[in-house]
């Protein structure tokens, strides 16, 4: 009976001498690939898989409505010059009396 348990050390013997010697290279193996699984399953979750083959969207594309179009329009690029801020009248620092 005694011999039983001698085979089994002997044969884990190796496996415990590798895993001393690469401990830290698997865990971060490990840790790698399930960050990467991770990733995997939201960017799965996240895709747009469109269920239903037959709906239509109803917002027209191309269409704007008159009071976006002025907002649009009142922007300014960046190669213009931002207007300079306007500061309230009155008390400016509540902190400093």
């Amino acid at each position: 009976m005694e011999k039983k348990i001698s085979n089994s050390v002997d044969i884990l013997k190796p496996l415990r001498k590798l895993s001393k010697r690469f401990h830290l290279t698997l865990f971060f193996v490990f840790i790698v690939a399930c960050l990467s699984g991770a990733v995997l399953l939201i960017n799965n979750t996240l895709k747009d898989n469109s269920s239903d083959p037959d709906y239509t969207s109803s917002i027209n594309a191309g269409s704007i409505d008159q009071e976006t179009l002025s907002r649009l329009n009142a922007l300014h690029t960046s190669t213009q010059p931002s207007p300079a801020p306007a500061l309230p009248a009155g008390r400016i620092n509540p902190i400093n009396e």
